[in-house]
């Protein structure tokens, strides 16, 4: 109690503890301000509008809904906007699709022309025009179409989306099969066109080529020498490291070299067998299956050796030649194959029985 003035007042004093003073959130949520605030409000009940009165067209407030509007077709404002949003992007789509389909069928009919000018030069019998005029043409083999039309569409538009596709695929076979023919002329045409083969052994030598063997590809039983020329049967397995590439039921192994153009090589064995072959990179490696084996399939060609020890191996790529000769004084055939080839190749030898062995040759 303190006095003042004559007169007594009693004093009550507070311990302020700024610490223990707890600040409630408000519990209503903050928006963005509007900038056309009155623009929803009702002019009516000067409520906010929040819905949306479908069947007069037009924003409405909760106490519309229960009065003059009551019994329409009334929604949220928030699921009309989003109700229409789904409507003008369907608009887009199938705006989309139209120019789609219009563009394929522009290009089909291109390649339809272009389908008529590859049918003259197919049948075309001046072999010089023929080559002249295929260079122009020999994009074609890398695409024989124009590129595809992915299209996205929504779910409304599963079966115009299915005709796109449709369209795509028919743009996509329209040259193949013509194509196909047109190589096969080119290929002809090399043939016709392409050098003699040598006739001696000196005119062979002009055109050998030094073969290596992939340490990459033998089977484990196979031990690589003398440089990587040469492969021996043994009875150990070889300290090689795992490889996608490598051979694990034929014993077989391929060179390093790629072969493409005029070659020209020779082999040398000892033994009981062997086979000197030629095969795509991509012919098959694990097990015994005729698609890994040299010569039992379309990816390899192959020759079991007669009792001649050295065999010169020519090939012709361009002109789909592979020919094989015994080699002493003179070069006897002994076998050719006359087919198309569409990758490069490798050369490959398959040795049987432990202690056999076979090397490419030296030559100089």
């Amino acid at each position: 109690m303190v006095n003042v003035s004559g007169k007594s007042f009693y004093v009550l004093s507070l311990d302020f503890d700024p610490s223990v003073v707890h600040i409630s959130e408000p519990k209503h949520k903050l928006t963005e301000p509007s900038k056309s605030l009155q623009e929803n409000v009702c002019s009516r009940h000067d409520e906010l509008m929040k819905m949306f009165c479908r069947t007069d067209q037009q924003c409405i407030c909760y106490l519309c809904s229960v009065g003059e509007h009551k019994g329409h077709d009334a929604v949220s404002a928030a699921a009309e906007r989003a109700d229409r949003q789904r409507h003008a992007q369907q608009e887009t789509e199938v705006s989309r699709v139209k120019e789609l389909q219009e563009k394929l069928e522009q290009e089909i009919t291109e390649l339809r022309r272009k389908d008529g000018e590859l049918e003259q030069l197919s049948n075309s019998e001046d072999h010089i025009h023929f080559l002249h005029s295929y260079p122009s043409w020999s994009a074609l083999s890398e695409s024989p179409h124009s590129p595809r039309i992915n299209t996205r569409p929504l779910r409304y538009f599963e079966d115009v989306a299915a005709a796109v596709s449709e369209l795509g695929d028919k743009l996509q076979g329209v040259l193949k099969d013509k194509w196909t023919d047109v190589s096969l002329r080119v290929t002809e045409v090399e043939v016709l066109l392409s050098q003699p083969e040598p006739k001696s052994r000196a005119d062979f030598l002009k055109h050998s080529r030094k073969i290596t063997l992939d340490p990459n590809t033998p089977i484990t039983q196979l031990s690589l020498s003398e440089g990587g020329r040469k492969v021996t049967v043994t009875d150990q397995h070889q300290p090689y490291s795992d490889h996608p590439e490598r051979f694990t039921g034929w014993f077989q192994v391929l060179s390093r070299e790629s072969l493409t153009g005029c070659c020209y090589w020779e082999v040398e064995w000892r033994g009981r067998a062997v086979s000197i072959a030629v095969a795509y990179r991509n012919i098959s490696r694990a097990g015994w299956g005729n698609d890994c084996g040299f010569g039992y399939n379309d990816r390899s060609w192959a020759l079991d050796c007669p009792e001649s020890s050295r065999v010169g191996v020519y090939l012709d790529h361009r002109a789909g030649i592979l020919s094989f000769y015994s080699v002493s004084d003179t070069m006897t055939l002994l076998h050719r194959v006359r087919t198309r080839f569409t990758q490069p190749l490798h050369a490959g030898l398959c040795v049987y029985n432990t202690g056999d062995a076979a090397e490419f040759s030296s030559l100089k």
